[in-house]
């Protein structure tokens, strides 16, 4: 008869479980530690790009790879610029509920234009989201070139003219959204302050 003091024997499935969850908590606190160090964190991804392009230049080959990781990190810089609620949508919705005759006459009502109160820009896709997603394509990118699999022979110059093309579109479309809904998604400059002399 076994007393419920004996530790019991693990299985193989639960050593496995146990070895992913310490893996898994280092993984985290190596990631808790990395977050205040913003400049070195882009830093290192920059040089990881670096590593990648070099790459990518001395072999002749993985355009593709190449091609896609430009265009996930243009997603990803466009997520970044983008306010996490669009101004454009909710003027759309203001402007349903004045045509259906929804307002409400009961009672004091929140601000309803955009001058009246002061809205801090939230980003859609925030800093430390864009840095992770950001490495760990380039991590995933640079494995890809270790395998032929993905060396798929294509005319690169054409993906870099669509690439540049399709960037000085998609930036030029945010740019006009930043100008005509008024945000900037940084700080530029030293905060205001009100009341000193």
């Amino acid at each position: 008869m076994m007393s419920s003091d004996e530790p019991q024997a693990s299985t193989p499935l639960q050593t496995v479980q146990a070895s992913f969850s310490k893996a898994q908590r280092q993984y985290q606190q190596t990631l808790d530690r990395w977050t205040p160090h913003v400049l070195q964190r882009w830093l290192g991804t920059l040089g990881l790009l670096v590593v990648f392009m070099l790459r990518i230049v001395f072999s002749q080959g993985w355009y593709i790879v190449c091609y896609g990781l430009a265009i996930y990190l243009l997603n990803l810089l466009l997520a970044f610029l983008q306010p996490k609620f669009d101004p454009s949508l909710q003027e759309d919705l203001l402007a349903d509920e004045i045509e259906e005759g929804a307002t409400d006459d009961n009672g004091p009502a929140l601000p309803s234009q955009r001058d009246d109160e002061f809205r801090p820009f939230v980003r859609r896709l925030p800093e430390w989201q864009f840095w992770l997603s950001a490495t760990r394509a380039s991590l995933i990118s640079l494995l890809c070139t270790t395998s032929g699999v993905f060396d798929v022979p294509v005319y690169w110059p054409i993906l870099v003219v669509y690439f540049c093309v399709l960037f000085a579109l998609t930036m030029r479309r945010q740019i006009q959204h930043m100008i005509k809904y008024k945000y900037i998604p940084f700080d530029i400059g030293r905060k205001a302050r009100y009341g000193s002399k």
